[in-house]
């Protein structure tokens, strides 16, 4: 069953505007509220996290009324990564939570995350029956059972030290200068407080969020400051987050950039090395290079590719009991220290191999040589069906053709944003880019 309001990632769109509007969270907090609440007596909790978004108190305040109308009791976080979310439901013994933010997306944006009170994010059958209460309406509880609302002041720090204990005991990061990019978003007090109590000469960049300037010009998604940051300041390493954090960009010493790809492709190999990559296997997407995937099979290691999301990709490391997985957009999913994308955690696991190595950022962060991919985005209007029009699949026809034995195109539409995804990889270049630019221009003229 198509589903109204979750995409790839919950529910996510501009704030104000329908789907994210504060009427609509108040609808979702009771019916999550209601879905959640156990039916054995005792004590109904929910913990809530936001990123920096102007948006973000107002959908706390509708989700916290929606929620409490059911009997549940909010707990909230304040600012905190969403892996924060992913690692306290479940120590806090919490039977959901929530985490308002729209990641990578600008600060105009703005989304609802859930996780189990197993930590995980909620499948997609879950997430169905989720908007069917929303729709249908649920039930509120007599006055008597009203839940609370409380502040946790000390989530942050909780959150912090669970990071900290990923890294390897007794590991230092003396001698070595991080540049860390928050993205004026979730991590900006956590990113450099970890890096700092661990040794790091640490540099910070977009730490003064003001609710209008999450992700602006910074962050993974634009590493490019970062990158001139660590130049001028002739920093080791680059570490760059999103705007909720739970994915990363890395930067070597010369200001080149790595993406997920490269990460996952030396995670793997230095796991297997010490025999502790699980199934001998790394999850990741149909995004991911096949550059990665030869690299990997040159060492015996097997890649398992999902459709993109890592909500996906955990599902598949859960089902076969793989330890690591994540998408070359910089999820990084190790399920032995966290249960979503960690970008600080991602950093971290980094910096205690150029530790251990002795090795500079520049000789571990490019593993394997890419085979050239090209992706490109094409917008369109809410309720167009493009990739349904008889042009654009003849010209996806005509483009697969031509790669036939040479490369890959993938044509998918974003689970949170109204792009339509074009990306091809094939070793000519040319050929590369003729067969996108042709599909993308009949998507474009399908959505004009």
């Amino acid at each position: 069953m198509a589903r109204k309001y979750f995409g790839t990632d919950g529910i996510r769109g501009r704030a104000n505007t329908t789907p994210m509007t504060a009427e609509l969270a108040l609808r979702l907090g009771a019916a999550v509220g209601r879905y959640f609440r156990r039916e054995a007596s005792g004590v109904h909790r929910v913990v809530i996290g936001k990123d920096t978004r102007l948006s973000g108190y107002m959908f706390e305040n509708a989700l916290t009324a929606g929620l409490t109308s059911t009997g549940m009791n909010v707990l909230l976080l304040g600012p905190v990564p969403t892996p924060a979310v992913g690692l306290l439901t479940p120590s806090m013994r919490a039977d959901l939570g929530i985490m308002i933010s729209a990641s990578h997306n600008p600060a105009a944006d703005n989304g609802i995350k859930f996780f189990g009170p197993d930590g995980f994010k909620l499948s997609d059958d879950v997430e169905s029956e989720i908007e069917k209460l929303v729709e249908e309406g649920v039930d509120l509880v007599d006055a008597n059972e009203i839940g609370r609302a409380q502040r946790i002041d000390d989530g942050l720090f909780r959150y912090v030290e669970r990071v900290k204990s990923s890294f390897p005991a007794g590991m230092r990061l003396n001698g070595i200068k991080v540049v860390v990019d928050c993205a004026n978003g979730a991590a900006y007090r956590a990113a450099p407080e970890v890096l700092w109590e661990l040794g790091a000469e640490v540099v910070p960049v977009g730490v003064s969020p003001d609710g209008l300037n999450i992700n602006r010009d910074c962050g993974s998604t634009k590493p490019q400051l970062a990158a001139e940051t660590v130049v001028a300041h002739g920093a080791d390493i680059g570490i760059c987050l999103d705007g909720d954090a739970d994915r990363i960009i890395l930067i070597d010493e010369t200001g080149a950039v790595a993406d997920g790809d490269q990460i996952m492709g030396l995670f793997a190999s230095r796991w297997a090395e010490e025999d502790r990559l699980a199934g001998k296997t790394l999850v990741s997407t149909v995004m991911s290079n096949l550059g990665l995937e030869r690299y990997l099979g040159d060492q015996g290691i097997d890649l398992h590719r999902t459709g993109v999301g890592d909500r996906y990709v955990v599902e598949a490391m859960r089902a076969n009991g793989f330890n690591l997985g994540g998408e070359q957009s910089g999820h990084i999913v190790m399920t032995d220290y966290a249960t979503t994308g960690d970008g600080l955690m991602a950093g971290l696991q980094f910096l205690a191999e150029m530790a251990r190595s002795g090795q500079r950022a520049s000789e571990l962060v490019r593993v394997f040589e890419p085979v050239p991919q090209l992706l490109k985005n094409v917008r369109y209007t809410a309720g167009q069906v493009p990739l349904e029009m008889a042009q654009v699949k003849a010209a996806i026809a005509e483009a697969e053709a031509a790669l036939e034995g040479q490369g890959r195109l993938l044509i998918r539409k974003s689970g949170t944003e109204p792009l339509i995804r074009v990306m091809a990889e094939c070793e000519d270049a040319g050929l590369m880019e003729r067969c996108v630019d042709s599909v993308v221009a009949e998507v474009d003229a399908a959505t004009t």
